[in-house]
C-alpha cells in the first residue's frame, strides 16, 4: 500500500535524479554501455576484402556463389540492479553537504537515488532494467522491463521493502543472478560488503564473483559510512550489530581502542579493493556524507577512455 509519504519520497528521488540523468549521466551512459554482442541482420553476396569466416556456406551452395553474413551490434542492453536490504544499509550518521539543509541520509536511501539514476539512464538509452534486493537471501526480484513507472517502481521497492532477514549472504544472490538472468546483462551490485563473517566472506565470495563478472559486466558499488571508518571520541559507547543483534560497549576514549578499529577497517577495505580489482570488477566507492555524483561520473569517464 502506497502511503502519501511513500509517494512524497519516490517523487523527491525523482526530481533530485532527474536532472543528473539528463544533463549528465545519460550520454555518459550510453557511450560506455552499448550492445553486448552481435547479433544477425541480413546475408549479401562476398566482395573482395570480406572476412571468408563470414561466408554463409548454406546460402552459398544453393545460389552458386559466396554470400557472406552481416551482423550488427546490439543496442538493447538488461540491466539488473542488485540491491543490498540487509539491515546494516539502514544505518547513516552523517549530513550530506549536496542536500539542502546539510540532510542525513541512510546508507540504504543513497542506494536508492543511485538505483534511480542508473535505472533512468538505462531506460533512455533503451535498455532494460531489473530488480533483485537480497539479505541472507533472495528477498524479491523484479524482471528486466522498459519504461519509466516500471523504474519507479523499482525505485520505490527499494525505499519500502523490509526484509524478511536482517543479515548478508553475498553468494546466495550471485547464484541465484546467475540461474535466472541467462543473457549476458550489466549488472550494479549495490552493497556496503558489510557481513558478519567478514574474513570468511572474502574467502568463499572470491570465486563467484569471479564467475559472475566472466557471465556478466558486473559493477561494484559499495555505500559506506564514515563511522564506519572511524570511530569519535564521545567515551564508552554502546554499539549493537545491526545482523547478528549483538551488543558491544566500547570506550571510544581509549586511543588503542580508536586506532585498532581504525586500522581494522582499512584493512577490510584494502582485501575488498584488491579481491575486486584481481577480477577486473569495477568498484565504485560511495559515501553518505558526500555527493554519489562525482565518483559516478570519474567511473564512466575512465571506463569509457578504458573501452576507446
Amino acid at each position: 500500500m502506497l502511503t502519501r509519504d511513500l509517494i512524497g519520497q519516490v517523487r523527491r528521488v525523482e526530481i533530485r535524479t532527474r536532472r543528473l540523468v539528463n544533463e549528465i549521466f545519460s550520454g555518459q551512459y550510453g557511450s560506455v554501455f552499448r550492445g553486448m554482442g552481435m547479433e544477425f541482420a541480413e546475408v549479401r553476396e562476398y566482395v573482395p576484402g570480406d572476412e571468408v569466416r563470414s561466408i554463409d556456406w548454406n546460402v552459398t551452395a544453393r545460389v552458386g556463389h559466396p554470400y557472406v553474413k552481416k551482423f550488427v551490434a546490439e543496442r538493447e542492453m538488461t540491466v539488473i540492479l542488485m540491491v543490498d536490504a540487509s539491515a546494516s544499509m539502514r544505518f547513516g550518521t552523517a549530513l550530506r553537504t549536496d542536500l539542502k539543509g546539510g540532510a542525513g541520509v541512510f546508507k540504504s536511501e543513497m542506494a536508492a537515488e543511485v538505483a534511480a539514476v542508473l535505472g533512468f539512464s538505462a531506460i533512455r538509452n533503451n535498455d532494460k532494467v531489473g530488480l533483485c534486493l537480497f539479505s541472507d537471501k533472495v528477498e524479491k526480484f523484479i524482471r528486466p522491463q522498459k519504461g519509466r513507472t516500471h523504474t519507479l517502481r523499482l525505485v520505490r521497492e527499494v525505499l519500502e521493502f523490509q526484509p524478511t532477514r536482517q543479515s548478508t549472504h553475498f553468494e546466495e544472490a550471485l547464484r541465484y543472478l546467475n540461474r535466472v538472468v541467462k543473457r549476458k546483462a550489466v549488472v550494479f551490485f549495490l552493497s556496503d560488503f558489510i557481513t558478519a563473517g567478514q574474513r570468511k566472506m572474502e574467502a568463499s565470495l572470491e570465486k563467484l564473483l569471479a564467475i559472475t563478472n566472466k557471465r556478466h559486466d558486473l559493477i561494484a558499488l559499495q555505500v559506506r559510512d564514515p563511522r564506519e571508518e572511524r570511530w569519535p571520541n564521545v567515551g564508552l559507547l554502546e554499539l549493537t550489530d545491526a545482523e547478528t543483534g549483538l551488543t558491544l560497549c566500547v570506550d571510544t576514549a581509549s586511543q588503542q581502542s580508536r586506532v585498532r578499529f581504525d586500522t581494522r577497517a582499512r584493512e577490510t577495505q584494502k582485501n575488498l579493493e584488491a579481491m575486486l580489482a584481481r577480477h577486473g570488477i569495477d568498484h565504485i566507492l560511495l559515501r553518505t556524507d558526500r555527493s554519489f555524483v562525482f565518483p559516478l561520473i570519474q567511473f564512466f569517464q575512465t571506463r569509457a577512455k578504458r573501452f576507446r
